[in-house]
């Protein structure tokens, strides 16, 4: 043989042939992905159906407090206003109750049966509770079983909503490609700004159109019925996404809720406490967040314009900034988006609030409102991915749910009556500020103690 000829079959057996692009296409994905690194892209509908969950709850939470004095004259009126609205804070509380059951059912069924059929159940669950409340009579016109309805309402979406974030959240880590991880699940935190400032606007449209008088007797049910008008789309889209769970033989071997259970706290007993804490001084900045529209109006004796301009603000800054902080997390990793952005937070939040106690005018509340929510949303962030990432696949969505919807329940539903309740006790307008600094004190170590996750491998 030649040497040209020896050189050419050398050739020809070093080079391994390649799918043609037809061929390649045609593959499912899990082969498509032996064949080339990291992911298939992710398609920006299916990112809209998986984040389609967590807006709508932040959208019903920024509604209902919005209109909670109207949600309370509806199904409790007492004699007094004040006690209409405490019974309305407390069926908003209700919902609370249930999220913890809903982070171990549910984020324990995503671990065992998939992502998918979990996401299909949460939101299906989340548009009954929400039409139970936009539907159901007013007290006056069938009495006590007003009030039955719309709390067992609030009990089928807290239900839902403690299940909600696990599975999404899973969803998006395990689709995306590795170096896109933080952007796409800062989406997460980012659909509540999306939500907070939907609300907000259509608040304000609809108050143009057809007026207070009408928006408190019967416009608020509008506002709810709209926000479940994008649920059908949601569930056709989550209904055709892959899954992403693929069940490993640690999946198989935890066999039932229980197992699930019993294994997390075996072996992540300590990162649990750790990203409870975070999560809890996370939630309290959200809280102070959406309180400052009632802070303007109760507290400082601003305009009703001034809330409503209040709201809009945190939700640009609540859309804009989890996005940076999702990029800063896949470029700098994240640990230091966890850190530094809750440490300024603890060193600016007093010092804001002094400003805003010293000159309550729109344009500072404005700032503040938008300098802390920017802060604490660049923080959410980094929380959202680095949590999931810290977990093995087995364990991930049961660990998030419950720990996520344990902190929601105790901080979501207690700070804004708290951080009120401070300011009537103490006559001091800075509460809410002190109380923001002793959580973000909390958050700041927990934030010290948890590993860095960027690079890691899921699975």
């Amino acid at each position: 043989m030649s040497v040209a000829a020896a050189r050419l079959a050398r050739r020809s057996l070093a080079v391994a042939p390649r799918p043609s692009y037809t061929a390649a296409m045609t593959m499912p994905i899990a082969a498509l992905q032996d064949h080339a690194p990291g992911h298939p892209p992710l398609e920006r509908r299916a990112v809209a159906a998986v984040i389609l969950g967590n807006a709508l709850e932040f959208y019903d939470f920024t509604a209902f407090v919005f209109f909670a004095k109207s949600i309370g004259l509806a199904f409790f009126p007492l004699k007094e206003p004040g006690q209409s609205l405490l019974a309305s804070l407390a069926l908003f509380g209700i919902g609370y109750v249930m999220r913890p059951v809903g982070g171990v059912v549910i984020g324990a069924f995503a671990d065992r049966a998939g992502r998918k059929p979990a996401m299909l159940v949460t939101i299906a669950l989340m548009a009954i509770g929400m039409l139970m409340l936009a539907l159901t009579p007013s007290y006056a016109s069938i009495g006590a079983w007003a009030q039955g309805l719309v709390i067992a309402g609030r009990l089928i979406q807290g239900l839902a909503l403690g299940g909600e974030i696990g599975p999404s959240t899973a969803y998006l880590l395990e689709a995306a490609a590795a170096p896109q991880r933080g952007f796409i699940a800062s989406w997460q935190i980012a659909s509540q700004g999306c939500a907070a400032l939907a609300v907000g606007i259509l608040s304000l449209v609809l108050t143009l159109v057809i007026g207070d008088a009408a928006m408190s007797a019967w416009g608020w049910r509008v506002l709810f019925l709209l926000g479940i008008s994008v649920v059908p789309v949601g569930l056709v889209i989550r209904s055709h996404l892959p899954e992403t769970a693929g069940m490993d033989e640690d999946g198989r071997a935890a066999g039932s809720t229980l197992g699930v259970l019993r294994r997390l706290w075996r072996d992540h007993a300590r990162l649990l406490c750790v990203t409870f804490a975070l999560i809890a001084a996370s939630n309290v900045s959200s809280s102070i967040g959406t309180n400052m529209p009632t802070y303007a109006g109760s507290t400082l004796g601003l305009a009703g314009t001034v809330s409503t301009l209040v709201t809009i603000a945190f939700g640009l800054a609540s859309i804009a900034f989890p996005l940076f902080g999702g990029l800063l997390a896949d470029r700098f990793g994240r640990r230091p988006v966890l850190i530094w952005p809750r440490l300024a937070i603890l060193l600016l939040c007093v010092p804001a609030f002094a400003i805003l106690r010293a000159h309550p005018t729109a344009v500072t509340i404005l700032a503040v409102t938008f300098l802390l929510s920017a802060l604490s949303s660049v923080n959410a962030a980094a929380i959202i991915v680095g949590i999931p990432e810290s977990l093995p696949k087995a364990v991930r969505s049961a660990g998030l749910s419950i720990v996520y919807a344990l902190a929601v329940s105790i901080f979501g539903s207690s700070t804004n009556f708290l951080v009120n309740l401070l300011i009537n006790l103490t006559g001091d307008k800075l509460a809410p500020a002190y109380y923001l600094a002793a959580f973000s004190v909390v958050g700041t170590v927990a934030a010290f103690l948890m590993p860095e996750t960027k690079g890691r491998e899921l699975d």
